[in-house]
């Protein structure tokens, strides 16, 4: 398919932070031995949104537009780049389709890079790799920012419409949120593909494929999140949750030559890919987001050969023979050799009337980019006094006039990291409400003030804002376990030594001393927020996944000797017989 230029658009987009960096002669020479040269003609299309399968282009000369909506009235140009550039989304490292079409607006000629090439690039080449990959994953946050990408229609409204923006954002997908209570556009849109505001929430992919209220399972399927399953799946290591203790098992289990599958119900990242800034973590003197701590992960995970599935949440296990059979999403089952557990916690709920209301529309349990879109320009109340509240509390403070940050605590540094709270506390658009608590929602449809009351006085006020941000902890992701570990009593796992007093009290068969990580199952770990008495911190949780992987190989290794043993007297009797 072909277009005819236009002129006028032939400007080239300037550098954003490194997201369109410019390659030294050098770097392209680099680029050109791992592909082959391609002459282009104005018009000539190199990639189309949705597709699965496609190169990576440095750019020898001409001009390469990026475009949303090619071939339709709706057509615009997201970015244009020339000579030393290169084009490409994060979807060529991580598998998913790319969102938008790279279309040639004058003739010249690129590098075509294999994918394959490029992820061995990106793995081992610490220079030249390492500038892709940032301007891959800077790329993603500007696509997400401009509201590119497929689009969901539907009514604010709507539980579904809030649980597909919700799984969209959560997973940096980009997007487009057209709402029918407010957008014109929505109805005529609708009426040109045919479909009435009754059966919405509906999404748009790829400008005219059209998904019915589609589960977050389809809808990853769709994106390539997800991997349909095909007869019977088995692996050495099973890791249920992807955020960094997950991600990290997976990282250093698939490096190690052990098969391993990831399942994730929400997003990769868990709660810390929804933080906006990490400072403390070592090796980031300028911290970094949650969200591309855990795109990093990802991809490396990924080039070792580990398969991570998202929107899988694990709802059942069961011990086999020759370890567990682990049931997730629609009913469909993983057997694994070893299980590492990272589910993690779940936010809790203020418990006070009409939370679920307002909840998707005017309350949220992140603060990343598309929450803060939403909320731009008005007040904004933050909920809670550890530092996922204090790190959103600053991140918002860059997009509303005024964040008010509500802290049960009479002193905001009793739970937050102390950089944090210095921080807040020279903020000029932050107020802090210390020894106080959110008693009342006021509002009809939308979130309109809060009513807080203070603990010591019993003195209540209002507080104007249209949004409100809850992060005052979580409990323990253990439920779907059907009690087959043991527990402390706030439902978090036991390990190592204090899982043994379950062991030893079951009965069943010979006294099995479990490892460090180990539950009181054979061969399961538990890592992260989900184990009892871990230190909820990000290098705390990548730590212990990393010595889960140590463990498992400790513990296949020990089943392998058994089975020699059992096997040996066997073999004896077969030979005295013969």
């Amino acid at each position: 398919m072909t277009t005819t230029p236009d002129p006028e658009a032939l400007e080239e987009t300037p550098d954003l932070y490194g997201a369109y960096p410019r390659l030294s002669p050098e770097q392209i020479q680099a680029l050109a031995a791992l592909g082959e040269r391609r002459a282009t003609h104005a018009g000539d299309v190199l990639y189309q949104a949705g597709d699965t399968s496609c190169d990576f282009f440095v750019i020898l000369d001409g001009k390469i537009a990026i475009v949303e909506g090619h071939g339709t009235d709706d057509e615009r140009i997201v970015a244009v780049h020339g000579a030393g550039r290169f084009v490409g989304e994060l979807g060529l490292l991580t598998g998913q389709p790319v969102f938008l079409s790279a279309v040639a607006r004058e003739a010249g000629a690129v590098v075509c890079v294999p994918t394959d090439c490029l992820r061995d690039l990106v793995a081992n080449d610490s220079t030249l790799g390492d500038v892709i990959l940032r301007a891959l994953l800077l790329r993603r946050s500007i696509l997400v920012g401009l509201g590119t990408g497929f689009r969901i229609i539907g009514s604010r409204f709507s539980p579904d419409t809030r649980r597909l923006r919700e799984f969209a954002a959560r997973n940096r997908l980009p997007h487009r949120w057209i709402d029918l209570e407010h957008d014109p556009a929505a109805e005529r849109l609708l009426r040109a593909l045919g479909i009435g505001p009754e059966d919405t929430p509906v999404v748009i992919l790829r400008g005219s494929e059209v998904l019915r209220n589609p589960s977050n399972q389809e809808l990853a399927r769709k994106l390539g999140m997800l991997q349909p399953v095909e007869g019977d799946v088995h692996c050495d290591l099973l890791v249920v949750g992807a955020g960094p203790a997950g991600l990290a098992a997976c990282v250093y289990g698939a490096s190690e030559g052990l098969s391993t599958i990831a399942l994730e119900g929400v997003a990769t990242g868990g709660q810390a890919g929804t933080s906006s800034r990490i400072e403390n973590y070592l090796g980031f003197p300028a911290g970094i987001s949650g969200a591309e701590l855990a795109e990093r992960a990802e991809i490396q995970a990924e080039k070792f050969g580990a398969r991570i599935n998202v929107s899988a949440e694990a709802t059942a296990i069961e011990p086999r023979a020759d370890g567990y059979a682990v049931t997730y999403g629609d009913g469909d089952t993983v057997q694994a050799r070893s299980v590492v557990i990272a589910t993690g916690v779940r936010y809790r709920k203020l418990p006070i009337p009409r939370l679920e209301d307002f909840e998707g529309i005017s309350i949220y349990y992140a603060a990343t980019v598309a929450e803060a879109q939403v909320c731009a320009g008005d007040p904004v109340v933050v909920i809670g006094g550890g530092n996922s509240a204090g790190q959103a509390t600053l991140f918002l403070s860059d997009y509303v006039p005024l964040v008010h940050l509500v802290v049960r605590e009479p002193d905001l540094g009793q739970h937050m990291s102390r950089y944090l709270a210095d921080r807040i506390e020279r903020m000029p658009n932050v107020e802090v409400h210390t020894s106080t608590e959110v008693r009342e929602l006021l509002g009809d449809k939308t979130l309109e003030a809060v009513v807080v009351e203070h603990n010591a006085t019993g003195e209540r006020d209002t507080i104007k804002a249209r949004s409100m941000f809850v992060f005052i902890g979580a409990k323990p992701h253990t439920s779907w376990l059907g009690g087959l570990v043991d527990l402390d009593e706030g439902g978090y796992i036991h390990t190592g030594r204090d899982a043994a007093a379950a062991v030893a009290g079951n009965g069943e068969g010979p006294f099995h001393e479990p490892l460090l990580l180990e539950t009181s199952q054979p061969g399961m770990f538990a890592v992260g927020d989900v184990r009892s008495g871990s230190i909820k911190r990000v290098a705390t949780a990548v730590g212990e996944g990393s010595m889960a992987v140590r463990l498992v190989y400790e513990h296949l290794a020990g089943h392998r000797r058994a089975d020699r043993m059992a096997r040996q007297p066997t073999q004896a009797a077969a030979a005295n017989a013969g």
